[in-house]
């Protein structure tokens, strides 16, 4: 039986061809990136390096000189927040905002500066996790250093309005961050046109490699570093340069097209509409039309999103939840409750995110599994029934 993988949001599968475009910098040109001045090895991996940042920056409609290297996202969020906090605390003030329903690299980042002193407003957002964008306008003070919202949630992938949320960041004069490590090469982002002026973006969302992730900083942001060591990446990341996976992630942004984005939305409606429409006491959490391709986080009243995960599990499918079962910190999901959602709607969701490498024939057959499983769960679930 061949496994289903529907967890692309936490990770997703290295395409071969991202790893046969790394391959050549394990085993041929190993060396660092030396300058022009150096040994030819070297100078072939600082060549490829900034190849990879080139194809990159192109895809935002960037400056190449404007994309820093990291390891991952959550290093790349950090480096965003941090970085702006420690270049303005002594200028500007000690405020900050943000929505409650970031990604964990973010609103624990935040919590952490609360910690230490930092004031951090959490914008709410409506029902469908849409940010309300008076109240963000209201949030920001003459002391805001920073605006940090995501391009669209990790967990019921809805879009938010960047392009406005960019507007008022300008107007009162305030430097924009926004995570789109689930957005970039699925939904359009062009940073000449929305002034946004700093980006998370990772290669492991769209079949690159680990280990290799981005930071757009506009330029003329000011941001100072974190981390102490080298002079790479402009004196802003230091560290040997993770030269193979720049390459695969430059390949892995090669490889998506508007026709896969489009296939991977078509599958995600079939999975929408037919769970709506044939699982009694369901409901779909997040914005109906604003929301990335890959997405589909439904509710199924009356179960643990927890059991769900495991039967399915032995059916040969991986999907996540919202349970707090499944989190490390033993809380439900901060996204559900923040959209308006109850502990038993929290954690009763279950996440499903798609790829390029799932087919149809597997979406009918999680739609399946998925509907009998929840069937005979609540023939014995103590949550009650209608």
């Amino acid at each position: 039986m061949k496994y289903i993988y529907m967890d692309n949001a936490a990770t997703t599968r290295l395409d071969e061809r991202v790893l046969e475009a790394m391959k050549p910098y394990f085993f041929d040109t190993y060396a660092v990136a030396t300058s022009e001045f150096a040994y030819s090895m070297g100078i072939e991996a600082r060549e490829a390096l900034e190849k990879a940042r080139e194809i990159i920056a192109k895809k935002l409609n960037a400056s190449s000189s404007e994309i820093i290297f990291t390891s991952d996202f959550t290093e790349s969020s950090n480096l965003a927040i941090q970085g702006v906090i420690r270049a303005l605390q002594n200028k500007k003030g000690k405020h900050m905002v943000t929505s409650t329903i970031e990604d964990f690299p973010v609103i624990n980042t935040f919590k952490a500066l609360e910690k230490q002193g930092y004031e951090v407003t959490y914008v709410p957002v409506d029902s469908s996790g849409v940010v309300n964008l008076d109240e963000l306008r209201k949030s920001i003070k003459e002391e805001t250093v920073l605006v940090s919202i995501q391009h669209a949630n990790q967990e019921i992938g809805t879009i938010q309005n960047i392009d406005e949320i960019a507007e008022i960041c300008e107007e009162k004069n305030v430097i924009f961050h926004s995570d789109a490590t689930h957005t970039f090469m699925r939904v359009p982002i062009d940073v000449s046109r929305t002034h946004v002026d700093l980006l998370t973006i990772s290669a492991h969302t769209i079949h690159g490699p680990r280990g290799i992730a981005a930071l757009y900083i506009r330029e003329g942001t000011p941001v100072k570093k974190i981390m102490y060591g080298g002079y790479q990446e402009k004196d802003l990341r230091p560290g040997v340069e993770n030269i193979p996976g720049a390459v695969g992630f430059a390949k892995a942004v090669d490889l998506v097209t508007s026709e896969e984005n489009e296939y991977i939305r078509n599958l995600r409606d079939i999975l929408i509409e037919r769970f709506l429409k044939e699982v009694p006491e369901t409901v779909l959490n997040g914005h109906r039309i604003q929301r990335i391709p890959q997405n589909a986080n439904i509710t199924f009243r009356f179960v643990e999103g927890e059991s769900i995960t495991l039967h399915l599990d032995f059916h040969g499918i991986a999907v996540s939840t919202g349970s707090a079962c499944f989190s490390k910190s033993l809380e439900a999901s901060h996204v559900i409750l923040g959209i308006g959602g109850d502990h038993e709607r929290a954690h009763g969701s279950v996440r499903f995110t798609l790829s390029r490498f799932n087919t149809l024939e597997e979406v009918e057959r999680v739609i399946e599994a998925t509907s009998e499983i929840v069937s005979r769960l609540r023939k014995i679930s103590p949550l009650g029934k209608k």
